[in-house]
């Protein structure tokens, strides 16, 4: 099978030596080992550090039958910027041009956003009579209007009726509609005005637990030594890792820190990343010696606090779309037996209650927090359940390698399927 996958955002294996896959790096390898030829079409532009990979439009041969391609466009500073609308654009466009010099594949998976780059995919496909399959990531444009009050709603319609139409013709003429969960495939299938088929399917985010060299490990151990994080003295680390950005409110965190702080617990946050607000948020916190914020940690740092720690925090806004998902860091801190404490109304707070491996506090309440984070500091055989639990959980639906495989054997009956009917 000659598959393209076409995903832009998502760490590369040639980044770093250390770089920790996602969804589409981990596909890709996992197609090539089978057999598979892998084409993956991305940006140039690296969507942690903002910086261009390359000067000029680059395809990087990592393996027999296994190509990157990059196409370069535009650079963008912040996560929400017109200039990334604009790098969103040029991409599609030139993706539109370069396809013309391939040798057509045999199916197509195209993660939905970007609406410009499934938009031509689709056509693409539909033209040449390929299968593409839509794998919904993020509810775009529907996520833009969670941004504005909601008497701007019928305006904010109006504005991004481009991207609405973009979407509804990528879902409409998709061969099969995948998502991350079944509410994502339901509203991609509505947005689309399409039936469900049995070949529409949701795959979760799933995690694959690459353990560090030792090496590395005791390099993460000194990293993380240098910045008193340890746990020899029975500290209670609670932890974060995430883009600082407008899905997160970490004001509640910071405020359970300075109250910790002013009674003495053995309670430590470590708060990962980076972001438009982490200035904010570091001058907020700047008279708190219990919470850290260490900047973007790579995959072996990650790994060891986690192994350190506690807790995993995810202070997400309950907004539409991450009501609707289990985000990526849920599962990674399941991955470590991580129990988690969460402030995400829907899906991912049902996981948690009926696994008991975590536990929600509301939306902006610091007072909660700081009553669940001491209990759990209090009562170890509580956290200790939890943990198994999490783990358990972990194994049961979230490792990478089982969920993908299926994900690969769904993607080879579809093209299976589609050129029989084309006989």
């Amino acid at each position: 099978m000659n598959i393209w996958l076409i995903t832009v955002g998502e760490p590369l294996p040639t980044d770093d030596d250390n770089s920790r896959l996602y969804r589409t790096g981990i596909l890709a390898k996992m197609l090539n080992r089978k057999g598979h030829k892998v084409t993956w079409w991305t940006s140039n532009v690296n969507h942690v550090t903002k910086r261009q990979r390359y000067l000029d439009d680059k395809t990087i041969h990592l393996h027999d039958n296994y190509q990157i391609k990059l196409i370069h466009s535009v650079n963008y500073r912040k996560n929400v910027s017109l200039s990334r609308i604009f790098n969103h654009y040029f991409t599609a466009r030139k993706f539109s041009k370069m396809v013309l010099d391939e040798l057509e594949p045999d199916i197509i998976l195209c993660s939905l956003p970007t609406l410009s780059l499934s938009m031509k995919a689709v056509k693409y496909g539909k033209k040449r009579g390929i299968p593409v399959v839509l794998d919904i990531r993020d509810l775009w444009p529907d996520i833009f209007l969670n941004i504005f009050p909601g008497w701007a709603e019928m305006g904010m319609k109006f504005i991004l009726s481009p991207a609405f139409k973009m979407a509804y013709t990528a879902c409409k003429d998709a061969t099969a509609i995948m998502g991350i969960t079944s509410a994502f495939v339901e509203w991609g299938q509505m947005l689309g005005d399409r039936q469900h088929t049995d070949i529409d399917r949701d795959f979760p985010l799933a995690y694959s637990e690459k353990i560090p060299s030792q090496d590395l490990i005791c390099k993460a151990r000194e990293f993380w030594e240098e910045k008193g994080i340890n746990n020899k003295n029975g500290e209670f680390i609670a932890c974060f890792f995430g883009t600082m950005g407008r899905q997160f409110d970490l004001e509640p965190v910071i405020k359970v820190a300075k109250t910790f702080q002013s009674v003495n617990k053995n309670i430590k946050l470590v708060l990962c990343g980076s972001g438009d607000n982490l200035k904010y948020y570091k001058d907020l916190a700047s008279d708190c010696s219990n919470i850290i914020f260490p900047g973007w940690v790579q995959a072996h740092h990650i790994w060891t606090l986690m192994k350190l720690s506690s807790v995993g925090l995810a202070p997400y806004y309950s907004s539409n779309d991450f009501m609707k998902s289990y985000p990526n860091k849920s599962i990674e801190y399941l991955s470590a037996g991580l129990p988690i404490v969460s402030s995400l109304k829907g899906l991912l707070q049902e996981l948690l209650e009926s696994n008991s491996c975590g536990i929600t506090y509301e939306n902006g309440n610091a007072e909660q927090l700081a009553e669940i984070l001491t209990r759990l500091y209090e009562e170890p055989e509580t956290l200790k359940k939890m943990s198994e639990n999490a783990l358990s959980l972990y194994r049961e639906r979230f490792v990478a390698e089982k969920v993908y495989s299926d994900m690969i054997d769904h993607l080879e009956l579809i093209c299976s399927e589609y050129n029989k009917g084309g006989e």
